[in-house]
């Protein structure tokens, strides 16, 4: 038997996993179950595993696989998380963004790409294609596509786009310290690079992700 703040996690967890490839972050956990803190998450999602229901992938970030879902979280008790649908929704795909060296500032050029209506919430979002390969270790290789809500501001940990010197865009995880602003890679073979804060704008946050298989 699960309590009521498991299944809604797992609900969230299968919901999103369907809907964009991975798992939302912690943060993004901790914020859709109303929790104050992230270890309540990660109690929650060791019961989880205890249980039988999801598995944590070893040596990659934020890699969890559902094993079962039981069918009582599709009755009036379950999370209130929005079920993946057929509906879609066309948002502007920008451009290209780097998941590596920096590269020009994204452009906007007319396209659109369809992803479904539940990987997104409220606000303005765009779309990116991914270049490089230093975000690999969150799950984001060269050539998927990430949906990217409009932001200004962003916390410690997110994923962002960042707008280095007006002129070169990147993808990558924030950190604010009293030295200026870290851009976090993950993949050790790229440095963490720091700027001050007033070299680096953040455009949006990362809301989802689109892979395509060829």
């Amino acid at each position: 038997m699960l309590t009521q703040k498991q299944k809604d996690l797992l609900t969230l967890l299968d919901t999103r996993i369907k809907a964009v490839g991975v798992p939302p972050s912690y943060d993004e956990m901790k914020d859709a179950l109303g929790l104050a803190s992230k270890s309540g998450i990660h109690r929650l999602i060791t019961a989880l595993e205890e249980r039988g229901f999801i598995r944590r992938l070893p040596n990659k970030a934020r890699a969890i696989e559902i094993l079962k879902v039981p069918s009582d979280l599709e009755g009036p008790t379950s999370s209130p998380v929005p079920q993946a649908a057929n509906d879609s929704v066309a948002i502007p795909l920008v451009g290209k963004i780097a998941a590596g060296v920096p590269i020009e500032a994204i452009q906007q050029d007319g396209n659109v790409f369809k992803i479904p209506q539940t990987m997104i919430g409220r606000g303005d979002h765009f779309a990116l294609e991914v270049e490089g390969d230093s975000m690999t270790g969150a799950g984001i290789l060269d050539g998927d596509v990430v949906v990217i809500r409009k932001a200004n501001t962003a916390r410690n940990n997110d994923i962002v786009v960042a707008l280095v010197d007006r002129e070169e865009a990147t993808l990558k995880r924030l950190n604010k310290t009293s030295h200026g602003i870290e851009l976090i890679a993950e993949n050790p073979a790229y440095p963490t690079r720091t700027f001050g804060p007033d070299r680096v704008e953040v455009q949006g946050i990362l809301v989802g992700l689109v892979r395509r298989y060829h």
